[in-house]
Protein backbone atom coordinates (compact mmCIF):
# COMPACT_ATOMS: atom_id res chain seq x y z
CA UNK A 1 0.00 0.00 0.00
CA UNK A 2 1.16 3.78 -1.08
CA UNK A 3 0.63 6.63 0.68
CA UNK A 4 0.41 10.39 -0.42
CA UNK A 5 -0.15 13.17 0.91
CA UNK A 6 -0.25 16.62 -0.88
CA UNK A 7 -0.20 19.66 1.42
CA UNK A 8 -0.67 22.96 -0.75
CA UNK A 9 0.23 25.14 2.67
CA UNK A 10 -2.00 28.13 3.16
CA UNK A 11 -4.28 26.79 0.10
CA UNK A 12 -7.40 27.22 1.48
CA UNK A 13 -9.14 31.04 1.68
CA UNK A 14 -12.19 33.10 2.62
CA UNK A 15 -15.15 34.70 0.02
CA UNK A 16 -12.54 37.17 -1.89
CA UNK A 17 -14.54 40.36 -3.59
CA UNK A 18 -12.16 40.28 -6.66
CA UNK A 19 -13.76 37.05 -7.34
CA UNK A 20 -17.20 37.84 -6.84
CA UNK A 21 -17.56 36.33 -3.31
CA UNK A 22 -15.45 32.99 -4.53
CA UNK A 23 -12.45 31.70 -3.48
CA UNK A 24 -9.35 30.75 -5.11
CA UNK A 25 -10.06 26.89 -4.83
CA UNK A 26 -13.68 27.50 -6.47
CA UNK A 27 -12.15 29.75 -9.63
CA UNK A 28 -9.05 26.96 -10.34
CA UNK A 29 -9.05 24.85 -13.08
CA UNK A 30 -8.02 21.76 -11.43
CA UNK A 31 -9.49 18.27 -12.73
CA UNK A 32 -7.27 16.06 -10.64
CA UNK A 33 -8.39 17.56 -7.34
CA UNK A 34 -11.88 17.44 -8.33
CA UNK A 35 -11.77 14.41 -9.22
CA UNK A 36 -10.50 12.97 -6.41
CA UNK A 37 -12.75 14.63 -4.15
CA UNK A 38 -15.87 13.37 -6.26
CA UNK A 39 -14.55 9.81 -5.98
CA UNK A 40 -13.30 9.97 -2.34
CA UNK A 41 -14.02 11.61 1.42
CA UNK A 42 -14.40 15.00 1.62
CA UNK A 43 -15.06 17.20 4.83
CA UNK A 44 -13.43 19.53 6.88
CA UNK A 45 -10.56 19.25 9.51
CA UNK A 46 -9.84 21.54 12.51
CA UNK A 47 -6.00 21.62 12.19
CA UNK A 48 -5.26 24.08 14.42
CA UNK A 49 -6.12 23.84 18.59
CA UNK A 50 -7.76 26.70 19.68
CA UNK A 51 -5.23 26.95 22.25
CA UNK A 52 -2.36 27.38 19.43
CA UNK A 53 -1.26 30.23 17.13
CA UNK A 54 -2.21 29.70 13.95
CA UNK A 55 0.88 28.67 12.05
CA UNK A 56 2.15 26.06 9.49
CA UNK A 57 4.61 24.71 12.19
CA UNK A 58 1.89 23.63 14.55
CA UNK A 59 -0.84 22.69 11.35
CA UNK A 60 1.81 20.34 9.95
CA UNK A 61 2.30 19.07 12.97
CA UNK A 62 -1.10 18.19 13.39
CA UNK A 63 -1.79 17.10 9.66
CA UNK A 64 1.56 14.44 10.25
CA UNK A 65 -0.57 12.95 13.28
CA UNK A 66 1.43 14.89 16.35
CA UNK A 67 -1.04 16.63 18.57
CA UNK A 68 0.38 20.27 18.73
CA UNK A 69 -0.69 20.68 22.22
CA UNK A 70 1.36 17.58 23.17
CA UNK A 71 4.55 17.79 20.76
CA UNK A 72 4.99 21.48 20.04
CA UNK A 73 8.47 23.06 21.63
CA UNK A 74 8.62 25.92 18.89
CA UNK A 75 8.62 26.79 15.50
CA UNK A 76 12.58 27.36 15.27
CA UNK A 77 14.15 24.44 16.95
CA UNK A 78 12.28 22.38 14.29
CA UNK A 79 14.24 24.87 11.23
CA UNK A 80 17.74 24.57 13.35
CA UNK A 81 17.50 20.52 13.58
CA UNK A 82 17.01 20.96 9.58
CA UNK A 83 19.72 23.37 9.35
CA UNK A 84 22.27 20.98 11.05
CA UNK A 85 22.43 22.64 14.29
CA UNK A 86 23.18 21.08 17.34
CA UNK A 87 20.58 22.13 20.17
CA UNK A 88 21.67 21.92 23.56
CA UNK A 89 18.94 21.12 26.00
CA UNK A 90 19.09 24.62 27.55
CA UNK A 91 19.73 26.54 23.68
CA UNK A 92 16.60 28.42 22.44
CA UNK A 93 16.18 28.85 18.81
CA UNK A 94 14.71 32.12 17.49
CA UNK A 95 13.35 32.47 13.57
CA UNK A 96 15.41 35.38 12.09
CA UNK A 97 13.68 36.79 9.24
CA UNK A 98 15.61 38.90 7.06
CA UNK A 99 13.13 41.71 5.91
CA UNK A 100 12.58 45.40 4.69
CA UNK A 101 11.86 48.04 6.46
CA UNK A 102 11.42 51.81 5.25
CA UNK A 103 14.14 54.54 6.48
CA UNK A 104 11.82 56.91 8.84
CA UNK A 105 13.82 57.71 12.02
CA UNK A 106 13.88 56.21 14.85
CA UNK A 107 13.67 52.24 14.54
CA UNK A 108 10.03 51.95 16.09
CA UNK A 109 8.73 54.42 13.68
CA UNK A 110 9.12 52.45 10.88
CA UNK A 111 6.82 50.36 8.60
CA UNK A 112 7.13 46.78 7.51
CA UNK A 113 7.71 46.76 3.37
CA UNK A 114 8.06 43.05 3.09
CA UNK A 115 8.49 40.15 5.23
CA UNK A 116 10.89 38.31 3.24
CA UNK A 117 13.01 41.02 1.36
CA UNK A 118 11.86 41.11 -2.05
CA UNK A 119 12.58 37.08 -1.78
CA UNK A 120 16.13 38.06 -1.42
CA UNK A 121 18.33 35.45 -2.95
CA UNK A 122 20.13 32.49 -0.67
CA UNK A 123 23.67 33.99 -1.69
CA UNK A 124 22.78 37.41 -1.13
CA UNK A 125 21.42 36.88 2.68
CA UNK A 126 24.22 34.50 3.76
CA UNK A 127 26.47 37.60 2.85
CA UNK A 128 24.34 40.09 5.19
CA UNK A 129 23.25 37.37 7.77
CA UNK A 130 27.29 36.49 8.34
CA UNK A 131 28.48 40.07 8.61
CA UNK A 132 25.53 40.33 10.90
CA UNK A 133 26.67 37.56 13.05
CA UNK A 134 30.28 39.23 12.90
CA UNK A 135 28.90 42.14 14.74
CA UNK A 136 25.90 41.59 16.71
CA UNK A 137 26.77 38.13 17.81
CA UNK A 138 29.13 36.01 19.45
CA UNK A 139 29.08 34.14 23.00
CA UNK A 140 26.16 33.13 23.73
CA UNK A 141 24.16 34.59 21.24
CA UNK A 142 25.14 32.39 17.45
CA UNK A 143 23.49 33.53 13.92
CA UNK A 144 22.80 30.94 11.82
CA UNK A 145 22.29 31.93 8.11
CA UNK A 146 19.40 29.74 6.30
CA UNK A 147 17.45 29.77 2.86
CA UNK A 148 16.36 32.80 0.97
CA UNK A 149 14.86 35.39 4.12
CA UNK A 150 14.35 32.23 6.62
CA UNK A 151 17.36 32.57 9.22
CA UNK A 152 18.30 31.71 12.80
CA UNK A 153 19.33 32.73 15.94
CA UNK A 154 20.43 30.65 18.82
CA UNK A 155 20.63 31.69 22.78
CA UNK A 156 22.58 29.84 25.23
CA UNK A 157 21.20 29.81 28.51
CA UNK A 158 17.85 31.88 27.58
CA UNK A 159 15.46 32.99 30.64
CA UNK A 160 12.16 34.67 29.37
CA UNK A 161 9.53 34.46 27.89
CA UNK A 162 8.54 37.58 25.68
CA UNK A 163 5.93 37.95 22.91
CA UNK A 164 6.41 38.02 19.16
CA UNK A 165 4.72 39.28 16.27
CA UNK A 166 5.35 37.17 13.28
CA UNK A 167 6.51 39.91 10.16
CA UNK A 168 3.89 38.33 7.77
CA UNK A 169 1.43 39.24 9.58
CA UNK A 170 1.78 42.97 9.29
CA UNK A 171 3.15 43.32 6.11
CA UNK A 172 2.48 47.15 5.23
CA UNK A 173 1.97 48.31 8.46
CA UNK A 174 3.91 50.02 10.81
CA UNK A 175 6.22 47.76 13.42
CA UNK A 176 5.32 50.16 16.50
CA UNK A 177 4.15 47.88 19.20
CA UNK A 178 5.11 45.04 17.04
CA UNK A 179 8.65 44.35 18.80
CA UNK A 180 9.49 41.61 21.31
CA UNK A 181 7.69 42.31 24.44
CA UNK A 182 8.26 40.69 27.94
CA UNK A 183 10.73 39.17 30.29
CA UNK A 184 14.04 38.74 27.86
CA UNK A 185 13.08 40.85 25.18
CA UNK A 186 15.53 44.10 25.68
CA UNK A 187 18.19 42.65 24.62
CA UNK A 188 16.50 40.96 21.20
CA UNK A 189 15.01 44.20 20.16
CA UNK A 190 18.04 46.05 20.70
CA UNK A 191 20.03 43.23 17.99
CA UNK A 192 16.76 44.32 15.73
CA UNK A 193 17.62 48.23 15.79
CA UNK A 194 20.83 47.87 15.41
CA UNK A 195 20.76 45.50 12.79
CA UNK A 196 19.25 48.40 10.92
CA UNK A 197 22.06 50.70 11.34
CA UNK A 198 24.35 48.13 10.31
CA UNK A 199 23.08 46.45 7.21
CA UNK A 200 20.82 49.64 5.04
CA UNK A 201 23.96 50.84 3.70
CA UNK A 202 25.32 47.37 2.85
CA UNK A 203 27.07 47.12 -0.62
CA UNK A 204 24.63 43.94 -1.50
CA UNK A 205 21.79 46.50 -0.49
CA UNK A 206 22.85 49.24 -2.47
CA UNK A 207 23.29 47.10 -5.30
CA UNK A 208 19.55 45.46 -4.92
CA UNK A 209 17.85 49.45 -4.74
CA UNK A 210 19.96 49.67 -8.09
CA UNK A 211 18.10 46.96 -9.54
CA UNK A 212 14.65 47.98 -8.33
CA UNK A 213 14.65 45.28 -5.35
CA UNK A 214 13.49 46.07 -1.81
CA UNK A 215 16.95 46.26 1.04
CA UNK A 216 16.98 43.34 3.33
CA UNK A 217 17.66 45.87 5.82
CA UNK A 218 16.67 44.31 9.42
CA UNK A 219 16.55 40.88 11.16
CA UNK A 220 13.25 40.34 12.71
CA UNK A 221 13.11 37.73 15.55
CA UNK A 222 9.88 35.59 15.95
CA UNK A 223 8.68 31.87 16.85
CA UNK A 224 10.96 30.80 19.96
CA UNK A 225 11.46 27.33 21.18
CA UNK A 226 13.36 24.49 22.56
CA UNK A 227 14.69 20.89 21.48
CA UNK A 228 12.11 18.82 20.06
CA UNK A 229 11.40 15.30 20.68
CA UNK A 230 8.90 13.61 18.46
CA UNK A 231 7.69 10.00 18.09
CA UNK A 232 9.53 8.29 15.38
CA UNK A 233 7.19 7.76 11.97
CA UNK A 234 7.49 4.38 11.48
CA UNK A 235 7.09 3.56 15.03
CA UNK A 236 3.79 5.70 15.06
CA UNK A 237 2.10 4.92 11.77
CA UNK A 238 4.02 1.21 10.43
CA UNK A 239 5.43 3.37 7.24
CA UNK A 240 8.83 4.22 6.01
CA UNK A 241 8.25 7.86 5.43
CA UNK A 242 9.55 11.02 2.53
CA UNK A 243 9.39 14.64 2.82
CA UNK A 244 10.05 16.36 -0.15
CA UNK A 245 9.28 20.22 0.57
CA UNK A 246 11.84 23.54 0.15
CA UNK A 247 11.00 24.82 3.29
CA UNK A 248 13.48 24.43 6.56
CA UNK A 249 10.49 23.74 8.78
CA UNK A 250 9.13 20.89 7.02
CA UNK A 251 12.68 19.25 6.66
CA UNK A 252 12.82 19.78 10.30
CA UNK A 253 9.75 17.91 11.64
CA UNK A 254 10.57 15.11 9.04
CA UNK A 255 14.13 14.55 10.49
CA UNK A 256 12.51 14.87 14.08
CA UNK A 257 10.01 12.35 12.57
CA UNK A 258 13.03 9.88 11.41
CA UNK A 259 11.29 10.89 7.83
CA UNK A 260 13.87 11.16 5.30
CA UNK A 261 14.32 14.50 3.43
CA UNK A 262 14.14 14.68 -0.69
CA UNK A 263 15.64 17.74 -2.10
CA UNK A 264 14.23 18.78 -5.64
CA UNK A 265 16.04 21.27 -7.91
CA UNK A 266 14.63 24.04 -8.34
CA UNK A 267 12.38 24.17 -5.49
CA UNK A 268 12.04 27.35 -3.84
CA UNK A 269 8.83 28.00 -1.80
CA UNK A 270 7.66 30.05 -3.80
CA UNK A 271 5.42 30.64 -7.32
CA UNK A 272 8.84 29.53 -9.44
CA UNK A 273 9.31 26.53 -7.35
CA UNK A 274 9.77 23.27 -9.58
CA UNK A 275 6.28 21.83 -9.31
CA UNK A 276 6.69 19.16 -11.68
CA UNK A 277 9.88 18.15 -10.27
CA UNK A 278 8.70 17.61 -7.01
CA UNK A 279 5.79 15.18 -8.66
CA UNK A 280 8.00 13.18 -10.35
CA UNK A 281 10.26 13.15 -7.03
CA UNK A 282 7.09 11.68 -5.35
CA UNK A 283 5.63 8.97 -7.61
CA UNK A 284 9.45 7.85 -8.06
CA UNK A 285 10.09 7.41 -3.90
CA UNK A 286 6.74 5.69 -3.93
CA UNK A 287 7.47 3.27 -6.80
CA UNK A 288 11.33 2.83 -6.83
CA UNK A 289 12.76 4.37 -3.65
CA UNK A 290 11.35 2.03 -1.11
CA UNK A 291 8.94 4.28 0.65
CA UNK A 292 5.54 3.56 1.43
CA UNK A 293 4.53 7.07 2.32
CA UNK A 294 5.46 10.62 0.81
CA UNK A 295 4.22 13.98 2.40
CA UNK A 296 4.53 16.76 -0.78
CA UNK A 297 5.09 20.21 0.57
CA UNK A 298 3.89 22.70 -1.65
CA UNK A 299 4.68 26.83 -0.04
CA UNK A 300 3.39 28.85 -2.86
CA UNK A 301 -0.16 29.28 -2.20
CA UNK A 302 0.66 30.50 1.34
CA UNK A 303 3.34 32.56 -0.12
CA UNK A 304 0.80 33.86 -2.66
CA UNK A 305 -1.86 34.74 0.46
CA UNK A 306 0.98 37.02 2.35
CA UNK A 307 1.76 39.00 -0.26
CA UNK A 308 -2.32 39.62 -1.46
CA UNK A 309 -1.52 38.17 -5.05
CA UNK A 310 -5.31 36.45 -5.57
CA UNK A 311 -4.29 35.37 -9.53
CA UNK A 312 -0.73 33.79 -8.12
CA UNK A 313 -2.79 31.90 -5.68
CA UNK A 314 -5.21 30.52 -8.17
CA UNK A 315 -2.17 29.63 -10.72
CA UNK A 316 0.11 27.85 -7.98
CA UNK A 317 -3.36 25.69 -7.56
CA UNK A 318 -3.77 24.59 -11.01
CA UNK A 319 0.19 23.82 -11.13
CA UNK A 320 -0.26 21.20 -7.83
CA UNK A 321 -3.00 20.23 -9.92
CA UNK A 322 -1.44 19.18 -13.04
CA UNK A 323 2.30 18.56 -11.89
CA UNK A 324 1.68 16.97 -8.10
CA UNK A 325 -1.79 15.93 -7.68
CA UNK A 326 -1.86 14.51 -11.79
CA UNK A 327 1.82 13.48 -12.13
CA UNK A 328 0.94 11.04 -8.57
CA UNK A 329 -2.17 9.67 -9.65
CA UNK A 330 -1.13 8.63 -12.85
CA UNK A 331 2.24 6.77 -11.84
CA UNK A 332 0.17 5.45 -9.01
CA UNK A 333 -2.99 4.30 -11.25
CA UNK A 334 -0.34 3.16 -14.14
CA UNK A 335 1.37 0.53 -11.00
CA UNK A 336 -0.90 -1.59 -10.22
CA UNK A 337 -0.54 -1.16 -6.65
CA UNK A 338 -3.30 0.07 -4.02
CA UNK A 339 -2.57 3.76 -3.15
CA UNK A 340 -4.57 6.41 -1.43
CA UNK A 341 -4.16 9.73 -1.54
CA UNK A 342 -4.51 12.74 0.80
CA UNK A 343 -5.33 16.65 -0.25
CA UNK A 344 -5.66 19.33 2.42
CA UNK A 345 -4.15 22.67 3.40
CA UNK A 346 -2.59 23.36 6.59
CA UNK A 347 -4.62 26.42 7.04
CA UNK A 348 -6.30 29.32 5.44
CA UNK A 349 -4.53 31.84 4.31
CA UNK A 350 -6.67 34.50 2.84
CA UNK A 351 -5.40 36.82 0.00
CA UNK A 352 -7.49 39.68 1.67
CA UNK A 353 -6.07 39.50 5.26
CA UNK A 354 -2.40 38.62 3.91
CA UNK A 355 -2.01 36.07 7.00
CA UNK A 356 -3.11 32.64 8.81
CA UNK A 357 -6.57 32.38 9.83
CA UNK A 358 -7.32 29.21 11.58
CA UNK A 359 -10.77 27.97 10.19
CA UNK A 360 -10.97 24.61 9.10
CA UNK A 361 -9.87 23.36 5.83
CA UNK A 362 -11.16 21.03 3.28
CA UNK A 363 -9.44 18.06 2.40
CA UNK A 364 -10.03 14.95 0.32
CA UNK A 365 -8.94 11.01 1.22
CA UNK A 366 -8.99 9.24 -2.25
CA UNK A 367 -8.62 5.31 -1.92
CA UNK A 368 -7.57 3.41 -5.02
CA UNK A 369 -9.82 0.40 -3.71
CA UNK A 370 -12.73 2.16 -3.67
CA UNK A 371 -15.04 3.26 -0.70
CA UNK A 372 -16.38 6.30 -0.05
CA UNK A 373 -17.36 8.53 -3.04
CA UNK A 374 -18.75 11.88 -1.95
CA UNK A 375 -19.63 12.82 -5.52
CA UNK A 376 -18.46 16.66 -4.90
CA UNK A 377 -18.65 18.76 -7.62
CA UNK A 378 -15.33 20.52 -6.80
CA UNK A 379 -12.73 20.09 -4.25
CA UNK A 380 -13.21 23.47 -2.38
CA UNK A 381 -14.25 24.97 1.56
CA UNK A 382 -18.14 25.26 0.48
CA UNK A 383 -18.08 21.65 -1.37
CA UNK A 384 -16.13 20.46 1.77
CA UNK A 385 -19.02 21.98 4.65
CA UNK A 386 -22.04 20.91 2.28
CA UNK A 387 -20.71 16.93 3.29
CA UNK A 388 -21.48 17.42 6.93
CA UNK A 389 -18.24 15.33 7.85
CA UNK A 390 -16.12 17.96 10.32
CA UNK A 391 -13.08 16.19 11.96
CA UNK A 392 -12.65 18.59 15.30
CA UNK A 393 -9.05 16.89 16.19
CA UNK A 394 -6.77 17.91 13.14
CA UNK A 395 -3.98 15.03 14.48
CA UNK A 396 -6.53 12.22 14.13
CA UNK A 397 -6.91 13.04 10.26
CA UNK A 398 -3.97 10.77 9.36
CA UNK A 399 -4.62 7.87 11.46
CA UNK A 400 -8.03 7.96 9.30
CA UNK A 401 -5.73 8.40 6.41
CA UNK A 402 -3.27 5.72 7.07
CA UNK A 403 -5.97 3.01 8.71
CA UNK A 404 -2.98 2.12 11.50
CA UNK A 405 -1.77 3.82 13.78
CA UNK A 406 -0.08 3.56 17.00
CA UNK A 407 -1.29 6.54 18.82
CA UNK A 408 -0.31 7.26 22.70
Amino acid sequence: MKYAVILGDGMSDLPVAQLRGKTPLMCADKKYLDFLAANGEVGLVKTIPDSCYPGSDTANLSVMGYNPEVFYTGRSPLEAVSMGIELKDNDTAFRCNLVSLSDEKGYVNKTMLDYSADEISTEEAEQLISYAAEHLAGGDLKLYPGVSYRHCLVWEGFKGSPRFTAPHDITGKPIFGCMPQGEGAERLADIMSRSFELLDNHPINVRRRGRGLKPGNSLWFWGPGTKPALESYSDKFGVRGAMISAVDLLKGIALCAGMDNIDVEGATGNITTNFAGKGRAAADALLRGGFDFVYVHIEAPDECGHRKEVQNKIKSIELIDKHIAGTLYEALNASGEEFAIMVLPDHPTPVELGSHTRDPVPYIIYRSSGGTKSGAASYDELEAKKTGVFVEQGYTLMSRFIGQSFDK
